[in-house]
């Protein structure tokens, strides 16, 4: 059954559209080993969604027939579906460049000791949630016991070679603030980070990417439930600078949702937004599909991606 959809007729922010497609971003489900209080997703242990193998297949065709460059899979934790082990290398046969949106804490859990070797053989890049570099702050939004755990996974995919120079293994890691904030500049946080990781745990990685949080799902009822909700949505809107529209992941990515629906990004995704214009939204009716030119399903929330130095699924726009 399709998802139910949300209107974005009401918003002001400005219509942009798509440039050349090149990342298909694939949710392959909401089950998680945790339930950080910033997760636009809304995932956790307990959930059940998962991708099936059809729309999987489907996926595989659809990256032959697009010319696509990089698959990008997120969740929840893809790493428990599963198929993951299969659809990875099955993709990396294609000749896409893998990246895996990790939560490093899965490492660490029982049964999924073969996650950094398996990551490593496949030269997938690993993007890893690390939201601050102190134990207090990242286990104040992730849970107890959540940056130890992240530590001894980071220094793991150090010892096969993430992060080494030269080593063709891309470690980078991802900070969201702890309130309804701006992130700080990312070249700066990116050098504290550096600094404090190495001096400390002996850890070393590429780049850290600053990613605002979207006012989506747990993290707006968290900012609904501490009545601040519309003070950041002003942060957003203020702090607007056209000049990121240029470069927002949209214009060359989309999104895909665990029952194959496809959204012009993550956050739409989350929201149950179509693709701009209607008609066709199963990733099966799209292999074929011209994206070039298309308008793009935009809303208030937009204004998290172009809010300051900007914000995307690879950290700052500028």
């Amino acid at each position: 059954m399709r998802p139910m959809t949300t209107s974005a007729a009401t918003t002001d922010f400005p219509p942009i559209r798509r440039d050349r497609l090149h990342t298909l971003q694939m949710n392959l489900g909401y089950l998680c080993n945790l339930a950080c209080t910033h997760c636009h997703v809304e995932a956790g242990p307990k959930r059940t969604e998962l991708m099936d193998a059809a729309t999987m297949d489907t996926a595989l065709e659809f990256i032959a027939a697009q010319n696509i460059q990089t698959l990008d899979v997120t969740g929840g934790s893809p790493e428990m579906h599963l198929r993951f082990r299969e659809f990875m290398r099955d993709a990396k046969a294609l000749g896409v460049h893998l990246m895996d949106r990790c939560n490093p804490t899965i490492i660490e859990e029982p049964d999924y000791e073969w996650v950094p070797a398996f990551l490593a053989e496949h030269e997938v890049e690993v993007i890893a949630s690390l939201p601050c570099y102190t134990a207090d702050n990242v286990d104040a939004q992730r849970g107890k016991g959540v940056f130890d755990d992240s530590i001894a996974a980071l220094q793991k995919l150090n010892a096969l070679g993430y992060g080494q120079p030269d080593s063709g293994l891309t470690l980078n890691l991802v900070y969201n603030p702890g309130s309804p904030s701006l992130p700080p500049p990312q070249d700066t946080l990116e050098q504290d980070y550096k600094r404090f990781l190495a001096d400390r745990f002996g850890i070393v990685f590429d780049h850290l990417f600053t990613l605002a949080n979207m006012p989506i799902k747990r993290y707006a009822h968290m900012l609904l439930r501490e009545q601040r909700m519309g003070e950041y949505m002003q942060l957003l809107r203020s702090a607007h600078r056209p000049d990121n529209l240029a470069s927002v992941m949209c214009r060359g990515l989309i999104s895909v949702d665990w029952q194959g629906y496809v959204y012009d990004c993550d956050f739409n995704q989350m929201l149950s937004m179509p693709l701009a214009g209607g008609g066709a939204t199963h990733l099966r009716e799209l292999v074929d599909y011209d994206f070039a030119g298309r308008a793009i399903a935009v809303g208030d929330h937009c204004y998290g991606c172009t809010a300051g130095q900007g914000s995307s699924c690879g950290g700052a726009l500028n």
